[in-house]
């Protein structure tokens, strides 16, 4: 301080003031820390971080709902099953079947509760202290932990996803909460052991259940529930087929935790625990696919429930009902019969493939085979071949419609004539033994006028006058042009449709009684099984019945009304059998040491340049339709099949006639007759037997018939009709006279199961 400034403080009166001191700067954070983090403030802060927590849940619980059940966890496979209830296939990206609870065994159930959440029936749905737990290890980056309630886990399968975060963990809480509050323990629980996976690709308990116990659900005994509820925690290491010894040490204490917490809850008594033994599993076994005829199956049952979906209305369209068949859960029953469907398989696999040799014979790689068995009484489709392979060939041989059913069509036109009760071109009535002119390229004449269509007969061989029973038999051609114009081709074309044929593509025109629309094996077995249930309608079926969780879908009854009168189909039989007693598939189907008498109708056919072969058969029990079809393995054209085999050209009474007999045979049981009301006799034996008036034409793909058509009487169980022979209708006579009768059975193929001779029509 300077000299002027003491005067003035002298002046002032006072004295110079002393300098003020500071405090040392430790005194001074002590003093305002604990001005900061007061007892007060600490609390307060607490009181608010609590509100603010409980008003951020409250909000959650307010904005989160339940949401709707994510896709993967929703998904099943489909159950595909024999008539009598077996599996045949699984189909679906989920091996899942979801049951009632009310399945489960209660002691079963019980289990679960006693694995993971013994006070599950008495809590809220969650547990608080394993959820922060979850909550603080998922933030520190610890993995998964576990704790949770059973109705945590059910959400998190079921709602969510198993992603770690502290978002999803949440949702799990507030879901868990509301679910508890809305539903009952029962539907969790069901929820929660339907969800679950349990190791060996199972999804759910019905399917954990097969696979390691191969058994339904509800025949789990409590040991094995134990096992399976054991497995939740640690699938794959406790699968006690690939498990270590350390696992199989640690599966079976965690199998005996479970069993002690339900003696401990009062759920098993000691006694019945002290009894039981570990339930070792079964060795894994592989879920049944689609490999062989199981993937044809399983598709045309799928569109057959699809179709039904349609038509009572649960699905608005084709694609809708698509989508419900593909969303899984359903189990389907087919009529398919287990031993027959083998049996079918294996006489295709004997009597066609195993000759067919594609390394030596191009031709024989094309060859295609579809059959279908069908039991007339019930329409049930019994039996089905729809190819080699399902992964091999996919289209099913069994249910295409592009290839022509030749002259199985022959017996649609008897049929309608019988029906309509037609009349020849001189006005004579349409009987099995009216006569026709049987020549080869014979024009078609209508009221006097030729319509402008000629068939060939097969091989061009003329049969001059022949009854309608001999031109049954020999697949005359020429005939059954002119019979079609004499009953009407619209008049024939109404009843194939009654029939069972599809005929919205179906042209009124003469060449169409050569076969010439497009048909399959499925569609011919119904016409066939209609004539064999003496006219009333059968729609042959495959599926049984079809379920999804607690709802049955009705399907129709395969078995309608008379479309035709029972004389007319019946008549149609009768002739029918003459043409395995004396026709084009003698040599496979009557001759067939199996036969042992049954009596058995049916008809053969050839197509245009051979390019199909059918046989379609019947016993008063079964109806079998047998067809090859001729389809280039690279570009599906349908391609001719002569050679095929080693034989000159495939007729209907060589490889289908013989698989048709191979597998009937085998499979009918005992022996039955006809039950025929017709006035014209079983197999109408004719007049005579006309002999061809001239050589076949010589074709270098299609062999010449060498001997002249038997006359050799067909067995009868009637007495043959007495009706005198008509002139032949339209035309007269050829002009070689007839002959003696022959004889010389008809060159009809050889021995039921040799190579074989080509006498078809085509």
């Amino acid at each position: 301080m300077g000299r002027a400034e003491e005067r003035r403080a002298r002046q002032r009166g006072g004295r110079r003031a002393a300098p003020k001191r500071r405090r040392s700067s430790g005194t001074a954070g002590k003093s305002g820390i604990r001005r900061l983090f007061t007892w007060k403030k600490i609390l307060g802060t607490f009181l608010g971080l609590c509100l603010l927590g409980m008003g951020a849940f409250i909000v959650l619980y307010m904005v989160i709902d339940i949401p709707e059940g994510n896709a993967d966890a929703k998904r099943q496979s489909n159950i595909y099953q024999y008539s009598d209830g077996s599996i045949m296939a699984r189909d679906g990206k989920v091996n899942r079947e979801v049951v009632d609870l009310a399945r489960v065994p209660k002691g079963v159930r019980l289990t679960f509760v006693a694995a993971e959440n013994k006070t599950f029936y008495k809590d809220a749905g969650v547990d608080l202290k394993g959820t922060a737990r979850g909550l603080f290890n998922t933030v520190a980056g610890r993995g998964a932990q576990g704790g949770s309630t059973i109705t945590q886990q059910y959400v998190k399968n079921y709602y969510l996803t198993q992603e770690q975060t502290v978002t999803r963990k949440l949702k799990e809480l507030v879901i868990s909460l509301k679910l508890d509050r809305e539903k009952s323990k029962d539907y969790i629980l069901a929820g929660y052991i339907n969800t679950s996976y349990y190791g060996r690709g199972a999804y759910g308990i019905q399917a954990a259940a097969q696979a390691y116990y191969r058994t339904d659900a509800e025949k789990l005994s409590v040991a094995q529930g134990a096992y399976l509820a054991a497995l939740l925690q640690a699938p794959s290491q406790y699968d006690w087929a690939v498990a270590s010894d350390n696992g199989k040490k640690l599966v079976k204490a965690r199998w005996n935790y479970v069993l002690d917490n339900m003696v401990d809850e009062g759920w098993l008594s000691a006694s019945k625990r002290a009894g039981m033994k570990f339930p070792v599993p079964k060795d894994p076994k592989p879920a049944p696919g689609m490999e062989g005829q199981k993937g044809y199956l399983v598709n045309a049952a799928n569109a057959a429930l699809e179709r039904q979906l349609v038509a009572e209305g649960a699905a608005d369209s084709a694609k809708e009902a698509e989508a419900m068949v593909n969303a899984g859960g359903w189990t389907l029953t087919l009529n398919i019969d287990k031993k027959k469907q083998a049996a079918l398989e294996k006489s295709v696999r004997r009597q066609l493939t195993s000759k067919l040799d594609p390394g030596k014979r191009k031709v024989d790689g094309a060859v295609q085979a579809g059959a279908v068995s069908v039991n007339p009484k019930t329409g049930a489709v019994v039996a089905m071949y729809g190819g080699e392979d399902y992964f091999k060939h996919y289209t099913n041989n069994a249910t295409r419609s592009d290839y022509q059913p030749a002259s199985t069509f022959k017996p649609v036109i008897l049929a309608a004539a019988l029906e309509e009760r037609a009349r020849t071109q001189d006005g004579k009535p349409i009987t099995a033994d009216t006569i026709y002119d049987g020549t080869s390229k014979r024009p078609v004449v209508d009221n006097g006028s030729k319509v402008g269509f000629a068939p060939e007969n097969e091989d061009d061989a003329d049969y001059g006058p022949i009854s309608v029973q001999t031109a049954m038999n020999k697949s005359v051609n020429s005939v059954f042009a002119q019979m079609g114009v004499d009953v009407g081709m619209s008049e024939v074309v109404k009843v194939a449709g009654r029939l069972g044929m599809d005929t919205e593509n179906m042209e009124a025109v003469p060449a169409q009684t050569l076969g010439s629309m497009g048909a399959s094996p499925l569609e011919m077995a119904g016409v066939y099984a209609t004539l064999d249930n003496h006219g009333k309608k059968v729609t042959p079926a495959l599926l049984k019945s079809a379920e999804h969780l607690n709802r049955t879908v009705t399907m129709p009854d395969p078995v309608g009304d008379e479309v035709i009168s029972r004389e007319a189909a019946d008549s149609v039989t009768s002739v029918l059998t003459g043409v395995v007693d004396d026709g084009t598939a003698r040599a496979s189907v009557r001759d067939n040491p199996l036969r042992d008498g049954q009596p058995v109708a049916g008809k053969t056919g050839t197509s245009d340049n051979n390019k199909s072969a059918w046989f379609v058969g019947y016993t008063p029990d079964l109806v079998t339709s047998v067809g090859l079809f001729g389809e280039d393995p690279k570009t599906h054209a349908q391609v001719p099949m002569y050679k095929a085999g080693g034989q000159p050209r495939v007729n209907g009474g060589g490889f289908p006639a013989q698989i048709w007999a191979a597998y009937t045979f085998g499979v009918m049981g005992d022996v039955d007759k006809f039950d025929l009301d017709t006035r014209q006799g079983a197999a109408v034996r004719p007049t005579w037997t006309p002999t061809p008036s001239q050589s076949p034409t010589q074709e270098p793909t299609r062999e010449p018939t060498t001997e002249a058509p038997s006359s050799s009487p067909p067995p009868t169980t009637q007495e043959p009709s007495t009706t005198p022979p008509t002139k032949p209708s339209s035309s007269p006579p050829a002009s070689t006279p007839p002959t003696k009768p022959s004889t010389t059975p008809p060159d009809d193929g050889g021995g039921p199961f040799d190579p074989i001779k080509p006498d078809e029509d085509e």
